[in-house]
């Protein structure tokens, strides 16, 4: 349990570090929305089905934020100019 803990709140960290330097005029709407998602959360059961899907909607949207950090585009050296960017045809569909 408390290695699970442990893992959602190093998510936690990683979503907001990304939001913090997404390229989006929302940048601020993201970081916002990540912190109340996560409150609002905070007393669910990490076991529980609908949180395990929460939890890996939250690591797509990680991977997606990701995308477009400096570092990781340009694999460690910021001034490369050779960026890759991979698009998913549905990466955030609709719950039912």
């Amino acid at each position: 349990m408390l290695s699970q803990s442990r893992d959602l709140l190093h998510l936690y960290r990683r979503l907001l570090r990304s939001a913090a330097t997404y390229p989006s005029k929302n940048r601020a709407g993201i970081y916002k929305a990540i912190q109340e998602e996560f409150r609002d959360n905070i007393t669910m059961d990490p076991d529980d089905a609908k949180t395990q899907k929460q939890i890996q909607v939250a690591y797509k949207g990680l991977g997606q934020l990701q995308m477009y950090d400096a570092m990781v585009l340009s694999k460690g050296n910021p001034e490369s100019p050779n960026w890759e960017v991979t698009l998913e045809q549905n990466p955030m569909p609709k719950p039912p």
